[in-house]
Parts: structure tokens; C-alpha cells; sequence
């Protein structure tokens, strides 16, 4: 397994694309699996265009990483998969959004049960609470739509200044500023 950390939140896990997962799994799966969900939960981000994305596995342990602080993704959509292990306690958090925080947050906790994943929105404030006991790993898919970062980053509220990357480079694309479009909610459902 590589060295390096698979984010900049955890200290466990690995980037998919570097065990060479993305093209033949990831990519696959969010265009043909993940999307037509996306696009009828979220049209507002871009849920139809999510043309890249940054999965990787995070592990959670005694000793370890055992939970994690309030955050949100650099994504328009996140998928969180609790691939298993056997672990108690740990339990998801979510509360605002970042562009409209409350001054005394409002969380709901949510279950994390092995084997079942759900979707959110990148920029909703969330956490994992710690486990008590064994380890979890969970599969983390952040699902960026170019359309949609090339106009605002989500990171800093600015227009970025695009520059060559590898790989799909955080989601923006080089597009001529006739191809970006005038609305967010920019995408049909085929």
C-alpha cells in the first residue's frame, strides 16, 4: 500500500488512483452508477456533469485515526461507504452548510453501518465521532462537476485561475469562457 496520506484530515488509507483503481473502477462507476442518482438528488450542483472526482479508503483504529473533526469536501457531492471491519460507536455527523453556517451549530448523527453508503452534499459541515472498539475503513468518493468549479471555487468563493494538472486536477477544466454556462443548475438528466 503507498505511503501517503489519502487526504489532508487522515493519516490511514490510500488514494485509489494510485493502486491504479480510478480508470478502470471509479471512473466507471461514477459515470454509470453514481450520476443518474446525482443528477436527480442534487441538479443544483451539477449532479448530472460530475466529470471527475478524488476516491480514496480511510481506516479508522484504536491507536489510530479515530475519528473526524467538522469539515467539509472539496467536492459538490461526496459518497461515504463504510466498507466494514467490526467497530462500535462512530457514528456520522452532519450539520450546515458552509456557505450559511448558524452560530450554534445544529448536527443530526447518522448511523455509519457497514456495507451501506449515503450521499451529501461537499459543502454540508460533517464529522465521524470516534469508535469505541476494531476498525472501520470507508471509501470516500468526492465528485466534482467542472461546469460548476470552473465559475466559483468551492474552496476560497473565488474564480480560479486555471492551470495544467494531472489527473483531473481538483475538477476544474479548461474551457473557453463561451462554453462555461450561465446557470448552475446547468444539466438535463441525459
Amino acid at each position: 500500500m503507498p505511503k501517503g496520506r489519502p487526504n489532508s484530515m487522515n493519516n490511514y488509507g490510500v488514494l485509489l488512483n494510485e493502486i491504479g483503481m480510478d480508470e478502470n473502477f471509479i471512473t466507471p462507476l461514477r459515470e454509470k452508477y453514481l450520476r443518474p442518482i446525482t443528477a436527480l438528488l442534487y441538479p443544483d450542483l451539477g449532479g448530472a456533469c460530475l466529470d471527475s472526482h478524488k476516491a480514496f479508503v480511510v481506516k479508522y483504529a484504536l491507536h489510530e485515526d479515530l475519528d473526524l473533526s467538522s469539515h467539509y469536501d472539496n467536492a459538490e457531492v461526496t459518497l461515504n461507504v463504510s466498507l466494514g471491519k467490526d467497530f462500535t460507536e462512530g457514528n456520522l455527523y452532519f450539520g450546515d452548510f458552509r456557505q450559511d453556517p448558524s452560530p450554534v451549530p445544529n448536527y443530526i448523527e447518522v448511523e455509519h453501518v457497514g456495507t451501506r453508503g449515503l450521499f451529501h452534499r461537499g459543502g454540508q459541515i460533517h464529522g465521524a465521532l470516534p469508535i469505541a472498539s476494531g476498525e472501520r475503513w470507508n471509501l470516500i468518493v468526492w465528485m466534482r462537476a467542472s461546469a460548476i468549479r470552473n465559475r466559483l471555487c468551492p474552496m476560497c468563493n473565488q474564480k480560479p485561475e486555471l492551470v495544467e494538472a494531472e489527473g483531473f486536477g481538483d475538477g476544474f477544466t479548461e474551457t473557453a469562457e463561451d462554453d462555461v454556462p450561465e446557470t448552475v443548475d446547468l444539466c438535463s438528466l441525459w
